[in-house]
């Protein structure tokens, strides 16, 4: 029970600092994308029909650690994000799709 508490703190706690982040705060890194590069993607992954990703979100995809960025797809509908539209972006920038981002309900393997 703990441990369940314990994983529900620190899931909202990035969910705070990524809100701060998208909200103008002073830049940060995340998952090697500074915090202001975040919304070059906001479009491609949010709504039920995002439009295509354009040549600056592939750009700040391509340096991301994709591994990093599916750690964090639990909370991502707190951002407004849909996560089955986020996990979609690196196939859609012509990149591997990351193996930690495969094998759930979300992301066909």
């Amino acid at each position: 029970m703990a441990q369940n508490s314990c994983n529900a703190l620190v899931q909202w706690l990035v969910v705070a600092l990524l809100i701060a982040m998208l909200g103008g705060a002073k830049a940060a890194v995340l998952c090697d994308i500074d915090s202001g590069e975040l919304n070059l993607c906001y479009h491609a992954v949010a709504g039920n029909h995002p439009p295509k990703p354009n040549k600056k979100c592939c750009a700040v995809v391509k340096h991301a650690n994709l591994p990093c960025l599916c750690s964090y797809k639990s909370i991502l509908p707190a951002l407004g994000i849909k996560p089955i539209n986020a996990l979609a972006l690196p196939s859609k920038c012509a990149l591997k799709t990351p193996p930690e981002c495969k094998g759930n309900h979300l992301m066909p393997e």
